[in-house]
């Protein structure tokens, strides 16, 4: 069987092939003028295209006139550098010499050194800063943040894995109003610009994004083939995204909106749009998708989603030497809300598949992640359905949140909502010990528990009857068990499509900042 590093290595030498003879020497297509490449301790790594045989001298200038030095020779019309580790800042200029009878020169200019983070995921990653709420103020104030610099590879997908983008959206750009902003859904994601701009208020140094996400997609598209073997998902077969977003959930039908309507395929956008990008050196990745998975393999996520989580982390560690962390940091969004009045129970078991079945993150199956719980953020009024909110400052807010405590070890900084660390039933009553303290609010129904005949495990079909909040005080909170006339199976919470209104689920964090995240709990395994 095949190494993560011989398909790597076989993946350029296909692209030599593929492109005959390189008569262009250049960088690869992720590297340009205003980029940041990671800092240390990790190395940068460079690669890119030239005359097979030539030697490559790659050089790195500062402000101070300090200079690098490498050389290389180009193999298979392929060259690749890994750069010594740079503190972060800058501006460097970062120049590429062709040597030999084929001498050509490339220079970079306006290169910093900070921390990188792939953003990944559907629409609601997509969205961009002109969709979300305050949107003119927000783009406004772009231009205070040179230091976080924006790129976005284009839509394109493959049959096959590419060792570079076909296309890009943005390049490496220093941001603008126009530029975090643009047409809807097609431009850059209001999420990841979000995220990158209040991890660098806290960081003080460059922050790099880089946005590959596409609208209306399975996890199965971005997973590589070995992933999915992981949960029996190889079976290739094509999936109708129309199917995936079903009429009525979007009003409008805009431009944008043909972007949907494609027939995928298993991996194509792992092969287009994440493959390309394992020669870089990242810090982390941020994810926001699940909602096509809702209609389709919904029971196979809890699956499939961390199998993507260490496939994407161990081909990253291989495409990039070893300088992408092995475990790098990977924060994700539990999903938000989509039909008001709706009894299908697809956004809950998502939602819970999302943690692997742990309900919080991280947890023993998915390590060293972080999670931003969104089910408190619906939006019954937005101009985009309401399965895409507008929100997206307490998305990006909370997802900093777990970035600093999980990705930088930031110490006292609360990034998880509370959880059950204990489930007690005594008599009339269940009293549920929480992880934290808790700020609760009056509710008769959003904790519901499982009344069965016999000792039995509970399921979807099974009955859920209302079970009022009693008492709280500190970590505990008391329901009610009442109506229950028989056996008392089970227990959950928050556990429908739209739990409750804007910022009004029934318990949070002491400080009212984090929502309880959902759970439910089954007393006969």
């Amino acid at each position: 069987m095949c190494s993560l590093t011989s398909l790597l290595v076989l993946g350029l030498l296909c692209v030599a092939v593929r492109l005959n003879a390189v008569d262009e020497f250049r960088f690869a297509s992720y590297y340009g003028d205003h980029m940041v490449l990671q800092k240390v301790p990790e190395r940068a790594v460079l690669w890119g295209y030239g005359s097979t045989g030539s030697k490559v001298i790659v050089s790195l200038v500062g402000e101070q006139g300090s200079r690098a030095e490498q050389a290389v020779s180009v193999q298979n019309g392929i060259w690749r550098v890994t750069l010594d580790p740079v503190k972060a800042g800058g501006p460097y200029n970062l120049t590429a010499i062709q040597q030999d009878a084929a001498r050509a020169q490339v220079t970079l200019t306006d290169v910093l050194f900070g921390d990188v983070w792939l953003c990944g995921g559907q629409s609601n990653m997509a969205m961009t800063l002109s969709q979300v709420f305050n949107a003119s103020e927000e783009q406004a104030l772009a231009p205070k943040y040179p230091h976080v610099r924006i790129f976005m590879a284009a839509l394109e997908h493959s049959d096959e894995p590419l060792m570079d983008l076909a296309r890009v959206e943005v390049p490496w750009s220093v941001p603008s109003p126009e530029l975090v902003g643009g047409p809807a859904f097609t431009h850059y994601s209001a999420v990841c610009w979000l995220f990158g701009r209040y991890l660098y208020k806290i960081l003080g140094y460059p922050v790099g994004l880089v946005e590959s996400c596409w609208g209306g997609t399975p996890v199965e598209a971005w997973s590589s083939t070995r992933a999915l073997q992981k949960c029996g998902l190889e079976k290739q077969e094509k999936v109708d995204s129309s199917y995936l977003y079903l009429p009525g959930r979007l009003p409008l039908l805009p431009g944008w909106m043909s972007q949907f309507m494609l027939t995928w395929k298993k991996s194509i956008l792992w092969n287009a749009m994440i493959h390309p990008l394992l020669n870089m050196t990242i810090k982390g990745a941020i994810w926001y998708q699940g909602e096509a998975n809702t209609n389709y393999n919904l029971l196979k996520y809890a699956c499939s989603f961390p199998a993507m989580i260490d496939d994407w982390r161990a081909t990253f560690h291989e495409g990039s030497g070893g300088q992408t962390a092995a475990d790098f940091p990977f924060g994700f969004v539990q999903i938000s809300t989509d039909v008001k009045s709706s009894q299908s129970e697809s956004f809950p078991i998502l939602r819970w598949q999302q943690t692997a079945g742990y309900g919080f993150a991280p947890n023993p199956r998915m390590k060293n992640t972080f999670m931003a719980v969104a089910l408190d953020l619906p939006d019954e009024t937005s101009r985009w359905g309401s399965i895409h909110p507008r929100d997206k400052q307490d998305v990006a807010y909370r997802l900093t949140l777990g970035a600093r405590a999980v990705a930088y070890g930031e110490k006292g900084v609360s990034f998880q909502g509370p959880f059950p660390a204990k489930v007690l039933l005594s008599g009339d009553s269940i009293n549920i010990t929480y992880t934290q303290a808790v700020s609760v609010t009056p509710s008769k129904s959003v904790f519901e528990i499982c009344c069965t005949q016999e000792k039995t495990p509970c399921r979807s079909n099974s009955t859920w009857l209302p079970a009022p909040i009693m008492q709280w005080g500190g970590r505990y909170i008391q329901v009610s068990v009442s109506m229950c006339e028989n056996v008392v199976s089970g227990l959950r919470y928050a556990w429908r499509d739209w739990p409750c209104n804007f910022k009004a689920c029934p318990v949070y964090s002491a400080d009212r900042e984090l929502p309880a995240p959902p759970f439910t709990v089954n007393r006969w395994p």
